[in-house]
């Protein structure tokens, strides 16, 4: 039997609804939304552009021109960081971001810097939010962007970014979102927050593995970026290469189905999670992370006292939970999310993330409890 699933935010599985709709698009519907001579990619090509035209919609842009498809999220903050920093350096070659945020972004502006950028990145208190003083000193005149993620893929932390978009506006720079954890578990409104450019990533919201899309302000501001890749001129010049027709049509597909019942969706996970926490403080000696910041519905990270969380891992195969990103757990490191929130690398090692999902039930969350109560006698202390 497959174990029990709870790590929603690693992936999704996709969508029964979603597949019975991609089938004729793999075996009959199969053409190049790029092949202009012929029925097949006129099919394509239409179908790509009700895909464009709803994540428009959906996410609050003005025109369907500003939603370009990748092939997921670390190719879409690759090419809107790589693509401000090639484009802006004639204002300056600064640019903040969050000690929390994924490394997608992280690693890429690590990179930068080998380029000649200046980073800055930012402290966040012990709910993982971020002082806005901060970020206002932090920003200067050659400050080009600034990059802070929606929800937090680990701890599930969701950043107010109204007022930081009002500053970073303020000091004339573009503010860059990472929603990768956002999208399709909270509404997501790209004017009500305020954002320049917004990234998404498909198998999070039960969707194929490989695709993802961006947003890109074409007005008040115009962000402008340099293509990451080239060869055809695909996605207005911004991203080449031959569009995943079924991976788009997926995602497409999937957040349609989503956003029907989203509100429904959305407390009925939270009353989840807030049932899974109360058992675990009221069983184990637990520490819930950032219990009193605003978090996505469907994310608890907790710290178990005394326990390493990678032996308790592997004496409950027949759950599937985390230690925290699917990105960086092969990682022989402490949470670099939990470190920056002042936990020390002894508590990080007894940290696990269970993110639950449409599928999951209270019976789920009632035998995962009652399978760490069996495992918890048979591990060391540490």
């Amino acid at each position: 039997m497959s174990p029990i699933y709870l790590d929603y935010n690693a992936t999704a599985p996709l969508l029964a609804e979603t597949w019975q709709k991609l089938e004729p698009w793999f075996l009959n519907k199969f053409g190049n939304a790029a092949s202009n001579t012929h029925s097949l990619g006129w099919q394509a090509a239409d179908a790509v552009k009700q895909a464009r035209e709803f994540f428009a919609n959906h996410i609050g842009a003005s025109d369907p021109s500003e939603i370009y498809f990748t092939s997921g999220a670390t190719e879409g903050l690759n090419t809107a960081l790589k693509g401000i920093w090639a484009s802006y350096q004639t204002k300056g070659k600064h640019i903040v971001s969050v000690k929390t945020e994924h490394k997608a972004v992280l690693d890429t502006l690590q990179f930068l810097e080998t380029q000649g950028a200046d980073i800055s990145l930012l402290d966040v208190n012990k709910n993982g939010e971020i002082d806005l003083q901060e970020l206002a000193n932090a920003i200067r005149k050659d400050t080009i962007a600034v990059c802070v993620m929606l929800a937090n893929n680990e701890t599930g932390v969701i950043s107010n970014l109204k007022p930081i978009a009002e500053i970073v506006h303020q000091k004339d720079s573009i503010l860059v979102c990472d929603a990768t954890q956002a999208l399709g578990k909270i509404p997501v409104n790209v004017d009500e927050l305020g954002v320049d450019v917004l990234v998404f990533s498909g198998h999070k919201f039960y969707a194929m593995k490989g695709v993802g899309g961006m947003f890109v302000r074409r007005k008040k501001p115009r962000v402008k970026l340099t293509p990451l890749m080239h060869g055809g001129g695909h996605e207005n010049g911004l991203r080449s290469g031959t569009l995943n027709v079924t991976g788009i049509l997926s995602m497409f597909y999937s957040l349609q189905t989503i956003t029907t019942s989203l509100a429904v969706e959305m407390e009925q996970q939270t009353k989840l999670r807030d049932y899974l926490e109360e058992e675990l403080k009221a069983n184990f000696d637990v520490e819930i992370v950032a219990h009193k910041a605003a978090r996505l519905p469907n994310t608890t990270m907790a710290i178990f006292k005394n326990i390493k969380a990678d032996k308790l891992i592997t004496k409950m195969p027949d759950f599937a939970f985390s230690m925290g990103s699917a990105c960086t757990s092969a990682l022989p490191k402490p949470s670099h999310v939990l470190e920056a929130m002042g936990y020390s690398e002894t508590e990080s090692a007894g940290a696990i993330r269970v993110s639950i999902g449409r599928n999951t039930e209270r019976e789920d969350l009632v035998k995962f409890v009652e399978g760490l109560k069996r495992v918890m006698g048979m591990l060391s202390v540490v």
